[in-house]
């Protein structure tokens, strides 16, 4: 039977990144260089969430390249218990919300977007009914 495994984002900063996702409640798990030809090509960073392991792989190539995000790219969803909480402790840590927490429907979860320091948006669904 088919299973999710893992979404995968290029990133330019690996420091800053694994700042970012453990602020937002990702934890590392490890990482795997690729080597081709005896020379470090790419580091691959592996993070899971809750009981999920090794679902958002970054990779970081180590030529110097940049990316553009496309329009092609979205958002990665995650839930918190408490989307006030979260975002204070997020603004603790310099990260900002690209706009004030809305709901999409009436009766809907309160939701709000954050951005990782290459750009993509991460959008954040409160859990705790309010």
């Amino acid at each position: 039977m088919p299973e999710f495994l893992h979404t995968m984002v290029r990133i330019t900063d690996p420091e800053k990144s694994r700042a970012f996702y453990e602020a937002l409640g990702f934890r590392f798990e490890r990482d795997m260089d690729i080597v081709r030809g005896g020379e470090k090509e790419a580091t691959n960073y592996f993070f899971g969430i809750g009981d999920q392991e090794s679902v958002l792989e970054l990779t970081f190539n180590h030529d110097g390249r940049t990316y553009e995000l496309g329009t092609g790219y979205g958002h990665i969803a995650v839930s918190v218990d408490d989307l006030a909480a979260s975002l204070g402790e997020l603004q603790e840590q310099g990260i900002e919300p690209e706009r004030e927490p809305y709901r999409v429907r009436e009766g809907g979860s309160l939701i709000c977007f954050v951005q990782d320091p290459d750009g993509y948006r991460i959008e954040l669904i409160d859990r705790s009914g309010k």
